[in-house]
């Protein structure tokens, strides 16, 4: 990271990876943003990188990506509580909090949302953001910074999922992942915190690296290459699963999680990209399952979150695999869109 202060114009700016497009990122130098009323200037310690991104790395942006930010409270802006030195992270969605839905608690659905830190304000691959107070969360220091991010879409996305299917079931004793990405992983690692260790959990991908880290985390890995997830649910004594929730976006992987439900199933799309294919009758009707969406999560589950990354730290930290610094996120990015990670991290 660097600094430079302009003679000329007394401006402050910072060294930050820009996005041009094509798979390839440079350097450049933007302003250093100042907090304005109820604004907290962020000095970003670690930020992970995201699936969701895949865009802004091949197409460009003039924004500075970067959604799952943990920091250090650097400047503060007018009316504001947070003191400076505060550690926390950044919830990706600005929510109004004046609107039905924030009124409500459902923060991720705020019907008059006004930014989406990394993708239409700068975020956290940045030395330095600038965010609303109400999207800080801060955090006991004694939490590692890098380790906080967790909070967000591992922690945060993979739990909101669960707690819909639980809406429409309550008995949950076995689930079908599609996917072992880091959201896939997510998505496991929550699952055992949240409904036991003994909950089954079925995770299916075509990435062995992804599926032994699975396996380590106490998921049954189907290497879709090999074998198929009818086989694995067999071999395990089972007819069907209860919950299935698809981290893919893609057709086969929802439709494939879909048929090996249980009557009262539920599957969690959480996933964005194509399309579901439902015969109403058979899928929905006579076996009375249900299909969910899950965007994002609620701001207010990252406090039950924090208790929880406090006591597993270890245990959740398995999902980080890889970790570079900003000067190597060209590199960062390659290796995390090959597919043999987890969850890479950019440190700061």
């Amino acid at each position: 990271m660097s600094i430079v202060v302009s003679a000329e114009k007394q401006v402050q700016t910072m060294r930050v990876p820009l996005f041009v497009g094509n798979g390839e990122i440079k350097y450049g130098e933007k302003e250093i943003p100042v907090p304005g009323k109820g604004q907290l200037l962020l000095q970003v310690k670690g930020n992970a990188l995201c699936g969701s991104e895949r865009g802004q790395f091949y197409k460009g942006t003039r924004t500075t990506p970067g959604h799952e930010a943990a920091g250090i409270v650097a400047e503060v802006g007018k009316e504001t509580r947070t003191l400076v030195g505060a550690h926390g992270v950044v919830f990706l969605m600005g929510y109004c909090g004046e609107c039905r839905s924030c009124k409500l608690g459902f923060t991720n659905q705020c019907l008059h949302k006004h930014a989406d830190y990394g993708f239409n304000h700068d975020g956290g691959y940045g030395p330095y953001m600038v965010v609303n107070e109400n999207v800080f969360f801060e955090i006991d220091k004694s939490i590692p910074l890098i380790e906080a991010t967790m909070l967000l879409d591992i922690m945060g996305t993979g739990g909101h999922a669960i707690k819909r299917a639980q809406l429409v079931r309550t008995d949950i004793q076995s689930v079908i992942i599609a996917g072992a990405g880091p959201i896939g992983l997510g998505v496991l690692a929550m699952v055992k915190l949240l409904l036991g260790k003994e909950t089954v959990v079925f995770i299916m991908d075509f990435v062995q690296y992804r599926l032994d880290l699975a396996e380590k985390m106490g998921g049954i890995a189907v290497n879709l290459d090999i074998g198929t997830l009818e086989e694995a649910i067999s071999t395990a004594g089972l007819a069907g699963a209860d919950v299935a929730i698809d981290t893919t976006g893609k057709t086969a992987g929802r439709q494939t999680a879909m048929q090996a439900l249980n009557k009262r199933g539920v599957l969690v799309c959480v996933g964005h990209g194509e399309e579901l294919n439902l015969k109403v009758s058979s899928d929905l009707i006579m076996t009375e399952r249900a299909v969910l969406g899950s965007e994002y999560f609620q701001y207010s589950e990252l406090e039950e979150n924090r208790k929880l990354i406090m006591e597993n730290i270890p245990y959740l930290s398995q999902i980080i695999t890889h970790r570079y610094k900003v000067e190597q996120i060209q590199e960062a990015f390659e290796i995390f869109f090959q597919g043999d990670t987890g969850k890479v991290v950019i440190e700061q």
